[in-house]
């Protein structure tokens, strides 16, 4: 005598522990993930209270603007890559401390902020400072 064996229905794959598996894995990599800055060169607030300086007498400043097109300006004057290397080599010479100020016109690009900080560092200047200017709300 042959006995038949009851049928068991195929097992289903629940997909509720995969779900939980997914979300919990969703929280994990937006609590752990880091998102870059943007902002990766430092700008001035207008707000924040600079060192005071112990010098009696002020260090030399000097501002450049740069402009929608990326060439660079000192007093209103345009000034030539050979020009822009001498005046940061005039400013490293008054005082090895001088600060350099670039401030940059919104439309200008940072390939040209970047080459004139570049320019800056192999003249030897290190006290810079990137203005920026916001409008009033």
């Amino acid at each position: 005598m042959q006995l038949r064996r009851k049928a068991h229905p195929p097992a289903l794959i629940s997909l509720v522990p995969m779900v939980d598996v997914m979300l919990i894995l969703l929280v994990f990599f937006m609590v752990t993930s880091t998102y870059l800055n943007l902002d990766m060169i430092p700008a001035v607030n207008p707000g924040s209270a600079g060192t005071i300086d112990a010098r009696a007498e002020p260090l030399p400043r000097l501002m450049i603007r740069i402009s929608a097109d990326g060439h660079p300006h000192l007093r209103g004057k345009a000034l030539t890559p050979q020009e822009l290397q001498q005046v940061f080599k005039n400013l490293t010479s008054e005082d090895p401390d001088g600060q350099l100020m670039l401030l940059p016109s919104g439309a200008a690009s940072a390939q040209s902020l970047v080459h004139i900080l570049d320019g800056a560092a192999l003249a030897g200047v290190s006290n810079v400072r990137v203005l920026r200017l916001e409008a009033l709300e």
